[in-house]
């Protein structure tokens, strides 16, 4: 016999929790099934501690930079192992909001990995559970490539297990990831290579923001093989790791290696096969505009899934799927245009909407581009002068703004009330109507020619 619930959410991370909650707001009766800490990726091993980590380097920034401001501190002494302890700490305090949460909000919690019995029943050690509706929000896990020695490399959840801090990594990759873990590790005082594929980290975002992010960390002293292929990793006789190229090139003399080359998506243990659910080619659940796979009834948020993988992505799409199956709000769904995003790398990156290349693909002559390059006033007083750049990609005889770019200090914060005035269908005129808060950065936006 079946236990029967409304609604079965598979994934207790942001999203299932986000839809759990909600739903169970509105009335509906909701289990959510998770076998690990709550929180999932972002919580545990991504967004958070991520963030954390990148906060200490950019401590570690600011007491180099004490000198030229007059202060007489020293520098260094930083123990890993205390940051670790303490990073570690807050993650189990939300792990613990989190639990609480749900209970008051009525959501019953069941441990384990839940497996599909058919489209409406999920069984989880045994026990099988029913629903009208069932939500997959098991996001995904860091690719590992299926190479000789790869085992020899850590992914981004292994960078957090770490009890010590590595001296000289390697991190393969060309994404947010590898560029915000080789931006911590390098800004903590570890020696850091990259080894792209390809010829650019982030290639999929505006063309400016990676030229200037690879500039930057060249000139910060991190290192970026371009054009490398790993055909495997090997640990030398000194027990120090390397790698060997697919050109016959090698290099070695690494005590830690870090693959950042993507995420696939955790759907192995659900046996979709008993259900009606369509995966690509990729493996990612097929969903339409309403979060609905092709199996009536079981819908997707999330990394299980093709729209952009982020945290707030996936809670903002299982409120509104929550809304429409038990507030009676049929429209109910996420607007995926112009979704902002922060790279957490050195600088930071902000943006929103369309690339200049993006722009001019769809928009020909008819795209405008305003752009300005300047040193952040944080570093008057210093030898160092590293540039912000802000961009701003117009179209058409209003200037609609459809993108916005920055890179610098401050860009994870300007760029959510940037973001706002993009997905209000701003125009540069909005924009330089819009009084200049001065000294800031992002002033810059609002006075561009």
């Amino acid at each position: 016999m079946s236990k029967k619930f409304d609604f079965i959410v598979i994934g207790g991370g942001s999203g299932g929790i986000a839809g759990a909650r909600r739903a169970a707001e509105h009335g509906a009766r909701v289990l959510l099934v998770e076998h690990g800490p709550l929180g999932g990726t972002c919580v545990n091993v991504g967004c958070v501690p991520k963030k954390v980590m990148w906060n200490t380097a950019q401590v570690a920034e600011t007491l180099q930079l004490a000198s030229d401001y007059g202060f007489g501190v020293e520098t260094g002494g930083f123990q890993w192992r205390k940051l670790k302890s303490a990073r570690d700490a807050y993650v189990e305090r939300l792990n613990g909001i989190y639990a609480r949460n749900l209970d008051g909000s009525g959501v019953s919690l069941v441990r384990g990995t839940g497996r599909f019995v058919s489209d409406h029943i999920v069984e989880v050690d045994g026990e099988r559970y029913e629903a009208p509706h069932i939500l997959v929000a098991t996001g995904g896990q860091p690719t590992v490539p299926d190479l000789p020695g790869a085992e020899l490399g850590i992914t981004s959840d292994g960078f957090f297990t770490l009890a010590e801090q590595p001296h000289n990594v390697l991190v393969i990759g060309a994404g947010y990831i590898a560029a915000e873990l080789a931006g911590v590790l390098h800004g903590l005082g570890s020696q850091v290579t990259i080894l792209l594929r390809k010829d650019r980290l982030l290639r999929s975002f505006d063309h400016t923001l990676h030229e200037v992010l690879m500039e930057q960390m060249e000139a910060a002293g991190i290192r970026i093989l371009r054009g490398v292929s790993v055909s495997g990793l090997q640990r030398s006789a000194d027990g120090s790791l390397g790698f060997s190229a697919s050109g016959g090139d090698s290099m070695h003399g690494f005590d830690c290696i870090i693959w950042a080359i993507g995420r696939q998506t955790s759907v192995a243990s659900l046996a979709l096969e008993n259900t009606g659910v369509s995966l690509d080619d990729d493996g990612f659940i097929e969903i339409d505009a309403f979060q609905n796979t092709s199996a009536p009834g079981i819908y997707a948020v999330g990394d299980v899934t093709r729209k952009p993988p982020l945290t707030p992505v996936a809670i903002a799409a299982a409120r509104r799927l929550s809304e429409r199956l038990f507030n009676d709000r049929a429209d109910a769904m996420l607007d995926y245009d112009n979704i902002p995003t922060v790279v957490f790398s050195h600088p930071p990156i902000g943006t929103v909407g369309l690339t200049e290349e993006e722009a001019r693909e769809r928009h020909g002559d008819a795209v405008r581009v305003y752009q300005s390059r300047f040193v952040n006033m944080r570093y008057a007083v210093s030898a160092h002068k590293p540039p912000t750049v802000v961009k701003l990609v117009t179209v058409g005889e209003e200037e609609r703004v459809v993108g916005c770019h920055v890179i610098g200090d401050g860009a994870d914060e300007m760029l959510q009330g940037f973001a706002v005035a993009v997905k209000m269908g701003a125009t540069k005129r909005d924009f330089d109507d819009t009084v200049a808060i001065h000294p800031t950065a992002a002033e810059e936006l609002v006075t561009l020619r």
